[in-house]
């Protein structure tokens, strides 16, 4: 049975997202993205910029964001692997302010998560590899870009993968904890 192809998540705005997929003998087929879909369902996004990355087990990227008018809206998937996504609403005002949220996301389950823009994003690699792929809907601002740290005590994310076993780059090791982070979302 088809999932629906919307799920809420309980933050306003940040939703999993289940393509149908078409399979037979000969493997599968399912639209990664149909901005008429989308729109069919509320959704109304101009994605301008598609990225793609491959990491190894381990590695952590996050949690990232890029501040007004710079924020972008992004829509991930997993294409080959697992990952697990995390995200935390920074959008003043949310009912989930400084909550976080997380998803396992594979080229299994064919998930995607949409997330609104306001909000931190970032994910560790749970396979042995795994490519992420995700659209935005605004384009790289390094001046406004920023994050906090994966390690917040406040936030207590439950990574999946013993901290020794992290690989986290050194500027993401760099980021401030969410008490001394800047960020200017309003929900």
């Amino acid at each position: 049975m088809q999932q629906p192809f919307i799920e809420e998540t309980g933050f306003p705005g940040l939703l999993i997202v289940n393509p149908p997929v078409f399979a037979d003998e000969r493997g599968y087929f399912y639209e990664s993205y149909n901005k008429k879909t989308f729109e069919n369902h509320g959704l109304y996004y101009d994605f301008v910029q598609d990225n793609q990355a491959r990491s190894r087990y381990g590695v952590l990227r996050g949690l990232h964001y890029q501040l007004e008018p710079h924020a972008q809206a992004k829509l991930v998937r997993v294409t080959e692997g697992k990952v697990l996504d995390v995200v935390v609403d920074l959008r003043g005002g949310s009912p989930t302010f400084t909550r976080w949220y997380g998803v396992l996301l594979s080229a299994e389950n064919r998930k995607q998560l949409l997330i609104p823009r306001g909000f931190a994003h970032g994910y560790v690699v749970l396979s042995a590899t795994a490519e992420f792929m995700y659209k935005c809907d605004n384009y790289y601002n390094k001046a406004s870009e920023t994050g906090i740290a994966y390690d917040d005590p406040t936030l207590q994310i439950d990574w999946k993968v013993p901290k020794d076993g992290l690989i986290v780059s050194e500027k993401d090791l760099m980021l401030p904890i969410l008490t001394e982070a800047r960020y200017n979302f309003t929900f």
